[in-house]
């Protein structure tokens, strides 16, 4: 019996994107599961400092834009590793949210994130693998990236 079947793969869409989700593609192929990503679009304040009336639609493009560039990534990720369409998407949403209600929502037994080293003022906020970790209804594989930069190094 495979303990995983059903894989959630959250990527931010930043080149370390595709070290995580060949992590995430070698485990759900080894495991013979499924694998589906996610990319979570925080949504842009509409609370602006002058009437909203000649600033509300430049924030509605510029929502519009981000989610388009977005799809666009996932996308290109997704066919570099062999996600179909049907299995990736993005939502717009907290990020930390966002990831643990797809798992919950999807049945997944597995969450694979990348986790970074934290310096300075980023130990005062909450990464969101962390909360992930404590939250997500099911096992989370944290792929420690600083392992990837210095394997990246050693190989020139």
């Amino acid at each position: 019996m495979t303990v995983y079947r059903r894989i959630l793969l959250a990527v931010d869409l930043t080149p370390d994107s595709l070290f995580i989700g060949q992590r995430g593609r070698a485990l759900a192929a080894t495991l013979d599961a499924e694998l589906e990503m996610i990319h979570v679009v925080e949504p842009i304040p509409t609370v602006v400092p002058v009437a909203p009336d000649p600033i509300a639609p430049y924030i509605v493009t510029t929502q519009a834009e981000l989610i388009g560039t977005a799809r666009e990534h996932i996308g290109r990720l997704a066919r570099e590793l062999g996600v179909p369409e049907t299995r990736w998407r993005v939502v717009v949403g907290n990020t930390k949210s966002e990831i643990v209600r797809a798992a919950a929502d999807g049945g997944m037994d597995l969450i694979v994130i990348g986790s970074r080293e934290r310096h300075g003022l980023a130990f005062l906020i909450k990464p969101t693998e962390d909360v992930v970790v404590h939250r997500a209804p099911c096992d989370v594989l944290a792929v420690h990236l600083a392992a990837a930069k210095g394997s990246k190094s050693r190989k020139k």
